[in-house]
């Protein structure tokens, strides 16, 4: 098995933003309980209140315990033990979203500042500002907005605020691309997307030259960390499978150029507010899916993909579909969730009057327009969507390596507060990302406390976890079609009823004695809307049901998926 995520960059020493000195830090001061009230600034003291007050903090926290933002675990999880890691500490599970888009995007308007505030006000720990490519953004966009971003990191400091773009991948989708922070930041995305971005070079038809463009954009970006001319790269696919244009093998070939660089997708869109029925809101699909497909689509997807099932991607959603035919590859690519937020559903600003956004690469600052914006489907940076990284500390570089280990789960609506799941055998134990290397014939048992959602979320009800379903396949290698997107020995092998409304709960499954590689990943719903999957009962008697057009309230349909783990018998 290729199991090749493990990447510790010894890069850079050069320049670097002084926020770089966090990487030796631990909390932020609002999160810390060892500093006291009285030495907090205002904004860290009312962040601390808010915690507090949703339940999300308290000074009853056992020594020892981490808590990394609004909703994170009270309880730190391990470090893996196995191959790769003996560290007896445990992880900051930090949450994030890395798909923001302000003035600088031609169909967004909210200043950077605006949205660092708000991420840092619904908890998030980590963002990425990612504006959309395209030719005014490369010549003008790219160097602007980098001094909003650097003003941001010095006035929120408890949010790590990174620089990004959204790709306009050559003959395909959208994808996010960010860079550690550092003096080459702005330089090596211009140079990226005047090079590589589909949209400038008038490379987005599905054509093999146009699939090339893309590889080679990725091991542009390798060469960028190799030659130190930044610390370190990501590179995330946006919502997949929302035009059909992502065809299995172009994901497997960004995957398979650059595997510590192309590590994953988005498992739930952004947009999720464009569900919400007309006139109350916008009367859309959850996160705008509501596309058939176009010359440019791959054509073995059904039209079944061209929708959500709660909330959440198809590629993703099915189980035994394209996400689990990669990992049944015994591959990494991880799932994210994010807001895509550009248009906030209700809010009341505008775009600042007068604005030339070609001319000057970026709308005039927003002012308030009189009335609720109901028609704009987007949630602010945390309000809905978060994406939770095991980080090693507070910092940049860790919630960057924590994503490219894939210790990360995923939920909607703060359907639960905490996730420590882990695949023990003997005194041997990996969480999730990992893979547990066992003796042939080993037993192994999978082990899941999750602490249940400990106060209203932002739509103010507190969300009740109804179910949790453990879902296993086996890793049968590389495959010989390049397009395959069924695992068929994929399927949902243990559903947990969860009657408890407070707390935590914690699961047992026994995956027996591990004669072949598997592997595992989890799955939580508050179970106002399944159905079965489009595998069949026998995979999956009760998933997600498709998101009905213009009629999808995302705050009544909640889930959350963790990425996988491994069990690699020898």
């Amino acid at each position: 098995m290729s199991h090749g995520h493990r990447h510790d960059h010894g890069h850079g020493h050069g320049h670097y933003h002084h926020h770089d000195s966090r990487e030796s830090s631990s909390l932020p001061p609002a999160l810390d309980m060892s500093v006291p009230d009285e030495e907090l600034t205002p904004s860290q003291l009312s962040r601390r209140s808010m915690l507090r007050h949703t339940g999300l903090l308290g000074a009853g926290l056992a020594a020892g315990s981490v808590l990394g933002g609004a909703g994170q675990a009270a309880a730190a999880v391990p470090a893996a033990v196995g191959s790769h890691d003996d560290r007896s500490g445990g992880y900051l599970w930090l949450a994030g979203d890395h798909h923001i888009h302000t003035q600088y995007s031609s169909d967004a308007k909210y200043r950077v500042i605006d949205h660092v505030r708000q991420a840092n006000a619904h908890g998030l720990d980590w963002m990425v500002i990612t504006d959309h490519g395209s030719e005014t953004h490369a010549k003008i966009g790219v160097e602007k907005v980098n001094p909003d971003i650097v003003a941001a990191r010095d006035q929120i400091d408890d949010t790590l605020v990174f620089q990004g773009l959204e790709w306009n991948i050559p003959a395909a989708e959208h994808g996010t691309v960010f860079v550690h922070p550092g003096k080459n930041e702005v330089a090596v995305l211009k140079e990226f997307e005047n090079s590589f971005d589909g949209a400038v070079k008038g490379a987005t038809a599905g054509t093999a030259a146009n699939e090339a463009l893309a590889i080679a954009g990725v091991n542009f970006l390798a060469e960028q960390v190799q030659r130190r001319k930044v610390r370190d790269i990501l590179f995330l696919a946006n919502h997949p499978a929302r035009k059909g244009i992502d065809s299995p093998h172009e994901i497997r070939g960004w995957r398979d150029a650059q595997p510590t660089i192309a590590v994953g997708m988005e498992g739930a869109p952004g947009h999720q507010a464009a569900g919400i029925k007309a006139p109350q809101g916008p009367g859309s699909g959850r996160g705008y899916y509501d596309n058939s497909p176009s010359a440019d689509s791959f054509g073995g997807y059904p039209l079944e993909s061209y929708r959500t099932w709660g909330g959440f991607d198809w590629m993703t959603a099915t189980v035994g579909g394209l996400w689990d035919s990669l990992l049944a590859e015994g591959k990494p690519w991880w799932i994210t969730a994010n807001s895509d937020s550009h248009n906030v559903y209700a809010d009341t600003a505008v775009r600042g009057p007068n604005s030339d956004f070609n001319g000057n690469g970026r709308y005039n600052d927003p002012v308030y327009g009189g009335g609720l914006n109901l028609a704009d489907g987007d949630f602010w940076p945390g309000q809905y969507s978060r994406t939770h990284v095991g980080a090693a500390s507070f910092s940049y570089k860790a919630v960057m390596d924590g994503i490219r280990a894939g210790r990360v789960w995923v939920d909607h609506g703060a359907l639960i507060s905490g996730l420590d799941a882990q695949l023990r055998s003997g005194g041997r134990r990996v969480t999730l990302g990992d893979a547990l290397h066992v003796r042939r014939g080993s037993n192994v048992d999978l082990i899941v406390e999750i602490s249940l959602a400990n106060g209203p979320n932002w739509a103010q009800f507190v969300p009740q976890l109804a179910r949790v379903d453990v879902i296993q396949g086996d890793v049968t290698g590389p495959v010989s079609d390049k397009d395959a997107f069924s695992a068929p020995n994929t399927k949902v092998v243990k559903s947990f009823e969860v009657n408890k409304a407070a707390g935590s709960v914690r699961l047992t499954y026994s995956l027996g004695r591990v004669d072949k590689p598997v592997y595992v990943r989890l799955r939580g719903t508050d179970g106002n809307r399944s159905a079965v999957g489009l595998n069949g009962a026998a995979v999956d008697p009760a998933g997600p049901a498709m998101d009905v057009l213009g009629d999808a309230d995302p705050w009544k349909d909640l889930w959350f998926y963790s990425n996988p783990m491994w069990v690699l018998p020898a």
